[in-house]
């Protein structure tokens, strides 16, 4: 028998099915009963699953990473699905498989690392090329960048997250600039390539997605800008001259402001039009995918809009769903 993905589970279906475990929490409702609320993925979404009166060894008998069979009901819940799960059962690695949890298949990868690799070489300025093409030969760098994701939880959290955005912030920079000849095309794409690097060194992504100690402490912005400082001499010794000043500062200023405000986590605002187009493309990218996750998860069906969702103070419109009667009256004669 296939198995059910979360892309495919209805209101009040009857679950027994596996799933990776994202993240566990054991928490207290307002009477003082522990429940254990856990979110569970496969290669299609993500979906959270309560357990109510929960103990202590419940939340003890599996840890984010590990693969649980969940027996459970599904329902809706403020216009999302979520399951109230009656048990989980460790199953061990060797037991599942691997593909009905990859959200990104080899194949995949592999087009995203070509595509990227093609990106950098379309680039006219010899020195910012030549940066780049210093990570793309680093085999180490280039095997964690296929693997990592682009955040815990909120945009492309899944591994080979971080490529499949860049890529697209990068495509979405060369047809920008064609728009805007008065923007630098090469710095765009560039701060486009670099912008999210230091991610590599926030996340931890091995079985599990969580937050490094230096990604808590330091973040993925100041990471970013001392590996391309690292990587800077090897340019320059690739290139035999300098690195000019005003071309890096530009880079590491497009990286430190690509959140765009202080209150997204910007040490600096967007000072030049390629800082202020990467913050726009970068905006652009992580709002269109998670517009596009909460309508893939939406479960109201007769509405032409989603339920309310609290991450984003709204709703979405789906559109007029609502089928045409076929005895509609005939139109008038004008």
């Amino acid at each position: 028998m296939s198995r059910r993905y979360v892309n495919q589970l209805a209101p009040q279906e009857k679950v027994n099915e596996v799933f990776l475990v994202v993240s566990k929490q054991l928490r207290t409702n307002r009477s003082g009963i522990l429940y254990l609320q856990v979110d569970l993925a496969d290669r299609t979404g993500v979906i959270t699953a309560l357990r109510w009166n929960a103990t202590p060894e419940d939340a003890q008998a599996f840890e984010p990473g590990d693969y649980v069979r969940v027996e459970g009901t599904t329902q809706v819940y403020h216009g999302g699905l979520q399951m109230i799960a009656k048990r989980f059962s460790r199953v061990p690695a060797d037991q599942i498989e691997e593909r009905e949890f990859v959200r990104l298949p080899a194949s995949e990868l592999h087009r995203l690392q070509n595509r990227l690799t093609e990106l950098v070489r379309s680039w006219t300025d010899a020195y910012l090329r030549t940066l780049a093409e210093c990570f793309l030969a680093d085999q180490s760098f280039m095997e964690q960048f296929r693997q990592a994701p682009a955040g815990v939880k909120y945009h492309h959290a899944y591994p080979g997250g971080l490529l499949e955005h860049t890529v697209q912030v990068m495509e979405s920079a060369a047809a920008v600039a064609n728009c805007y000849p008065q923007i630098d095309r090469n710095l765009l794409m560039a701060g486009a390539f670099f912008h999210d690097l230091g991610k590599l060194e926030e996340l931890a992504y091995q079985g599990r997605l969580a937050y490094t100690d230096e990604g808590q402490l330091v973040g993925h912005v100041i990471l970013g800008i001392r590996m391309v400082e690292e990587k800077v001499p090897q340019a320059e010794q690739l290139l035999g001259e300098p690195f000019p000043q005003e071309t890096l500062l530009r880079l590491k200023h497009m990286i430190v402001s690509h959140h765009g405000h202080y209150e997204f986590g910007s040490p600096k605002l967007p000072m030049t039009l390629e800082a202020l187009a990467l913050y726009c493309l970068d905006y652009l990218d992580a709002q269109v995918f998670f517009f596009q996750q909460h309508l893939a998860e939406d479960r109201t069906p007769d509405s032409s809009w989603t339920g309310y969702f609290t991450q984003i103070g709204r709703k979405l419109f789906k559109g007029l769903t609502a089928p045409v009667p076929d005895d509609l009256p005939p139109s008038p004669e004008l």
